[in-house]
């Protein structure tokens, strides 16, 4: 009994509650049991945008056209008994109803997923510019710094004219002093 006691007071705080047993945090919680029927949300997303995308073609408005045309001619023109729907057409104007009631919704949901994509490709996007300006800015460093190098450096067009300015110089030399080389080869 004096067991059960202390099991008891360390179960319980200070205030007399009882806690709930520590969960350990290594562990997977298990699933909970759902009331609503699971699905996939991708699977769904990529249902409405067909659907969607089908709403904006021309073929669902000229199939549309069509089924109104001949749901208005069958119930004027087809005998009394095989009419299902009377003239005010309510049945019609609820089945259309209940079509935009689905369509509207369906076509958010594919602007949202649109909109979601869009974000992201621009968000990468940005991203690619930063790069490519920070690439672009480095270069420019790169490039400014070797050009502030090559005026320190003897460039072949400068090593050239040198040259030239140094056989110019010789051959000078040459024509006013010819006697001193002549001398020297004998």
């Amino acid at each position: 009994m004096a067991g059960d006691d202390r099991a008891k007071a360390s179960s319980t705080g200070s205030s007399g509650m009882v806690r709930p047993p520590r969960t350990r945090l290594d562990q997977p919680k298990a699933p909970r049991r759902r009331l609503l029927p699971e699905y996939d949300p991708e699977a769904f997303g990529r249902f409405s945008e067909r659907i969607a995308r089908f709403l904006g073609t021309g073929r669902f408005i000229v199939w549309m056209t069509l089924i109104i045309i001949l749901w208005v001619l069958w119930n004027i023109f087809a005998p009394k008994d095989l009419r299902f729907d009377q003239y005010p057409f309510i049945f019609l104007t609820l089945m259309l109803s209940l079509q935009a009631s689905y369509a509207a919704p369906l076509i958010l949901l594919a602007q949202n997923r649109q909109d979601d994509r869009d974000r992201v490709t621009h968000e990468q996007d940005r991203k690619q510019n930063e790069r490519s300006i920070a690439d672009t800015e480095y270069l420019t460093r790169e490039i400014a710094a070797l050009r502030m190098g090559l005026g320190e450096v003897a460039t072949r067009d400068w090593i050239r004219s040198e040259l030239q300015d140094m056989v110019k110089d010789m051959e000078e030399r040459q024509v006013r002093f010819p006697a001193e080389s002549d001398e020297g080869d004998r």
